[in-house]
């Protein structure tokens, strides 16, 4: 996103036009009138990464242009990251520019950060990383850390990673009035828009409540849906691919003490194969009970942006209820075709994860006919 589609002033309006966007790409479909949850118009994202600039002694973080990837844009102000990122930024720009150790081919500067007030930076290198570099890191985090910035260092080349402090921060949010942790792994998928998540998950809830039975739960990434949502279900057995979201959901399900969540390492197309009864894997052997014992009445999803695949959406209609949450209208319209065959969509809501671009996230509830 160029940063001179940052506009705060222009924000209400922006948000307006996408509304509209998306609501007239998902008309055909019959959803109710949307509930709308903005973004803070700045210091909105937990996420950040740049390129690092080299020119002699200097160095600046840049940005490029979508199309022109050789013409380097310095950023000198990130008015969309969260506040300590921003506050780090120059901090971090002036201690790099000055130690030759560390600068020395230097190609990338990540940010992870956290509403909890954790901070996590990244650098990535085009050479390999040796004592003489641990030893300047340590130095660069106790200067951070003297100057009010706190952070765990993770330096990363090929085939290295060596950490200084956490590969990980923790995350708190509250949801209806009780406050999760959330570990999120150093380059692993987490929400970027904090509050915006805090919205999208409380509405999850909203829609659950209610509902009963248990709760499947495709693509639950480090659980940050499945951890509130196991409030309103009997039984939640939740399904992620990826190992590092998976162990970062086993250990979110393990502090947050809950006792009604198995997890399984499992694609959403595994998933449909095994409801359909084509295979038998041995990852659903350790769960406390057969598969077909749990009373699975509602399905939740937030995949990817390519959506659902033919398989797990044929899949997905045998269900009563669904909730569907997409970062891809697109996408969603897609599965539409196909759910509202034999689901109507009852509830429908547009979360802002990524103001100043054509992203929006949706969320809807369909049931059964």
């Amino acid at each position: 996103m160029p940063l001179s589609h940052v506009q705060p002033g222009q924000y209400a309006q922006l948000l307006q036009d996408k509304v509209a966007s998306v609501g007239s790409l998902l008309a055909p479909f019959a959803p109710p009138e949307p509930e709308v949850y903005p973004s803070p118009a700045t210091g909105f994202r937990q996420r950040a990464e740049f390129r690092v600039w080299h020119d002699g002694d200097d160095l600046n973080y840049v940005m490029f242009r979508p199309g022109d990837p050789k013409t380097p844009l310095p950023v000198t102000d990130f008015p969309i990251a969260a506040a300590n990122i921003q506050s780090l930024m120059p901090a971090l720009r002036e201690a790099l520019r000055e130690n030759r150790v560390l600068r020395r081919k230097l190609f990338q500067a990540e940010f992870l950060a956290t509403l909890s007030g954790e901070l996590l930076v990244t650098l990535v290198y085009h050479r390999s990383l040796d004592t003489e570099w641990e030893d300047a890191a340590g130095a660069l985090r106790d200067t951070l850390a003297a100057g009010g910035h706190p952070v765990s260092l993770i330096g990363r080349s090929r085939r290295q990673k060596i950490v200084l402090g956490h590969d990980f921060v923790t995350e708190v949010l509250t949801i209806g009035g009780r406050a999760y942790r959330y570990r999120q792994y150093e380059q692993a998928f987490s929400q970027p828009n904090a509050r915006v998540n805090i919205a999208m998950i409380e509405w999850a809830c909203k829609q659950a409540a209610g509902l009963g039975g248990d709760l499947l739960e495709l693509y639950c990434g480090n659980g940050n849906f499945t951890l509130p949502l196991s409030r309103h279900f009997g039984r939640v057995l939740a399904t992620e691919v990826a190992k590092v979201s998976a162990r970062a959901a086993r250990h979110n399900i393990a502090d947050n003490a809950i006792d009604n969540v198995e997890l399984v390492r499992l694609s959403a197309e595994e998933v449909a194969a095994a409801m359909r009864g084509d295979r038998v894997f041995r990852r659903l052997a350790e769960l406390p009970q057969p598969l077909g014992d749990y009373r699975l009445d509602t399905l939740f999803v937030d995949p990817p942006r390519a959506g659902m695949d033919m398989q797990t959406t044929a899949m997905s209609a045998g269900f009563d209820s669904i909730l569907y949450i997409s970062c891809n209208p697109h996408s969603l319209a897609d599965n539409l075709r196909v759910l509202t065959s034999s689901h109507a969509v009852v509830s429908f809501a547009l979360f802002d994860q990524f103001p100043y671009t054509q992203h929006m996230e949706c969320g809807v509830l369909l049931q059964r006919r």
